[in-house]
Formats: C-alpha cells, structure tokens, sequence
C-alpha cells in the first residue's frame, strides 16, 4: 500500500486508457474532470484479479464527484445535479486549479 494521494476537494482528471480489457471505471467520466469527495480505503486491484493476479498490494479507492453538467452537457435538467463515482487511483491525475 502506498499513501493516499489525493484528499477531499482536491480536483482531479480521470485518465483515459484504451485497450480491449476489463475495466473498473465507466467510459463516460474518462477524460473528465471532479473533486474528490472522499477517500474509500484501500482494496485489490480488481482489473488485475479480473485476470488471475491478486491485486496485491491494495490501491487507494476514492469517491469523485462530478458536475452533471459537464458529464451530460446535452441534457439541460442536468445542470443542476451531480454524479459520485467511485474511482481508483491510478486512474486519476492531478489537475490546475485553473480548469
């Protein structure tokens, strides 16, 4: 286990990773931009155990939310509401302040 890396508010990009594998984090907050609402814990990998390994050593879990707004900019009822996902670490990037 490693320290977490991020805390609560601190704004993150979720990473964009292509490739025909199991993934744990839905397509539609990849390459999009939250603030971690809390950290979750640690826990295994579980795209490495959806392939036989052990997802060992655990990884920080984190909840981000996200502006619904921006996820679903076509729909204009969802200016006013958000969405928490809960993502991985080495799926998220730091980012400025100034997105």
């Amino acid at each position: 286990m490693t320290a977490q890396r991020f805390t609560n508010g601190d704004r993150v990009k979720v990473a964009e990773i292509t490739g025909r594998r199991h993934v744990r984090t839905p397509g539609y907050i990849q390459g999009r931009h939250g603030v971690i609402e809390r950290f979750c814990g640690y826990f295994p990998n579980p795209e490495e155990r959806s392939i036989g390994l052990t997802g060992l050593p655990k990884i920080a879990l984190y909840r981000v939310r996200f502006s619904g707004a921006d996820l679903f900019k076509e729909l204009s009822s969802a200016v006013a509401d958000s969405i928490d996902v809960e993502v991985f670490e080495h799926w998220l990037r730091e980012v400025e302040d100034d997105i």
